[in-house]
């Protein structure tokens, strides 16, 4: 079996490059993060396993690929590139992979919480203009951080948020437990929390979540971080709550359609901070989320599944 990662980008393919030395996998690299869709027949040819980071793989196009049988998805939202039941049918495994970048995309959720509480972003927009912009700060300390979901992500948030000096309740649509965190309903998490933090894989039950109706539930004058998935928020309802400042802030890393059109009306407000879905971007992640691909290939190649 030979797999091949079909859009890596410098970073990725020299992490794979890397890992792959003291590996004997048959495992080929397309350097061109910028294929389309329409370009993976080609690309693949007799290759049965496909690693793949941000390319959208429809299902009538896997189809095309003659020889695929398993696709490694280089994350947890396979779900925004694919449909894996529909795949399954058609004798296609879809893997993803979890935990690999717990404690990076921690630290992103936490960097926007602190940059939108001390509106950061605006400042330095308007000190570059050369107007000595100055802004009131929401003091974090003895706050309360609202996580919306709690795997590994969040409770990396919430041990980070514990040593700032902030009461941590969540809502899981499990039962959960886990130590100096408050599980409570999510009507009391979105009325009490100064700042909601969402960590919700993205799937039909989780598709626009936060919905109109949940943000205005929100406590006046909070802060919303998302760096889970855009589509778990109603994009229009968020707008309206920052223009309106029910939000007073939103720390925000993923979007809806992505890459973030120019003119996007969320480029448009002062009191939101934006990041390039960039939160798992770190060497630490990038080792892991690599080696843990080469480790599916691996199974695969011994096992056929």
């Amino acid at each position: 079996m030979r797999a091949l990662f079909v859009d890596a980008n410098d970073t990725l393919a020299a992490v794979t490059d890397k890992l792959l030395r003291s590996q004997d996998l048959p495992v080929g690299i397309n350097r061109n993060p910028s294929i389309k869709p329409d370009d993976l027949p080609g690309l693949l040819g007799d290759a049965e396993i496909m690693i793949v980071d941000h390319t959208a793989v429809p299902t009538g196009i896997a189809e095309k690929c003659k020889a695929l049988k398993h696709v490694v998805f280089l994350g947890t939202g396979a779900r925004s590139y694919m449909n894996p039941e529909e795949l399954a049918e058609r004798g296609i495994s879809v893997h993803t992979i979890k935990g690999y970048g717990d404690t990076a995309v921690a630290e992103c959720a936490i960097a926007l919480m602190w940059a939108s509480a001390r509106n950061f972003g605006e400042m330095d927009r308007g000190m570059r203009e050369g107007n000595w912009l100055r802004r009131d700060a929401v003091q974090l300390t003895g706050k309360t951080l609202g996580l919306i979901g709690f795997g590994g992500i969040a409770a990396e948030a919430a041990r980070m948020a514990a040593g700032c000096g902030m009461k941590v309740i969540a809502w899981n649509r499990t039962p959960k437990t886990h130590p100096g965190v408050e599980f409570v309903s999510l009507e009391k998490l979105l009325a009490e929390s100064h700042v909601v933090s969402l960590h919700l894989l993205l799937n039909d039950e989780t598709k626009g979540f936060l919905s109109r109706e949940r943000i205005a539930m929100m406590r006046k004058g909070s802060i919303l971080i998302n760096t889970a998935r855009g589509a778990v928020v109603d994009e229009d309802a968020m707008l309206d709550a920052l223009r309106s400042g029910h939000i007073a802030h939103a720390g925000l890393d993923v979007f809806t359609i992505e890459p973030l059109p120019a003119g996007h009306p969320v480029t448009k407000l002062p009191n939101v901070t934006l990041s390039a879905h960039s939160a798992f971007r770190t060497p630490e992640a990038s080792d892991n989320l690599i080696g843990a691909a080469l480790d599916h290939c691996c199974r695969i190649i011994a096992t056929g599944k």
